[in-house]
């Protein structure tokens, strides 16, 4: 877990201090911003508000059940920071947004199309069951539904906020 922190001051610099011109959107962890790591990787920040409703426990659960799994249906967590009163995960950045966005955007929506539509939907389920069934840590995302779905440049669907997740024990 040590390989996947942060510094505090290195995720300001390459969000350039959260700032409004990198925020991508919210979400009911906070914020979430983009930034470039020195190695020129383009990221997503994710940063947890003071009055979020995700709390310690569900900050640890996505680290820690996000860590582990690889799987190209799956967001890429490549960091946290967890330093004084900020909280953040540092994701992979999905260059389109999630599938609610093209769901209920009437145009948007047309971009969707039966074969393209199929494609997510199976590439999900494939997703899924690598977290229930093929992954080392077998994971109940438990909090499935479009706006944790994005989408990337070739509309490939991502799964992200392991905040509500558990491990199948048995």
């Amino acid at each position: 877990m040590e390989s996947l922190q942060l510094d505090l001051a290195i995720t300001k610099a390459v969000t350039n201090d959260f700032s409004p011109e990198n925020k991508l959107g919210t979400c009911g962890f906070g914020e979430v911003f983009q930034g470039r790591l020195p190695n020129e990787q383009q990221i997503a920040v994710k940063r947890l508000s003071q009055s979020s409703r995700q709390g310690d426990e569900e900050f640890k659960n996505e680290v820690l059940l996000v860590a582990k799994p690889q799987h190209r249906n799956l967001v890429r967590l490549f960091g946290f920071c967890l330093e004084g009163d900020e909280k953040l995960l540092a994701y992979e950045f999905v260059t389109n947004k999630s599938l609610d966005y093209f769901l209920f955007d009437p145009e948007k929506r047309g971009q969707l199309d039966w074969p393209l539509r199929y494609k997510i939907v199976f590439r999900i389920a494939q997703g899924m069951l690598y977290l229930h069934e093929d992954s080392r840590l077998q994971i109940i995302h438990r909090d499935l539904k479009c706006s944790n779905i994005l989408l990337d440049n070739e509309m490939n669907p991502k799964i992200l906020d392991f905040g509500m997740a558990k491990l199948n024990l048995g």
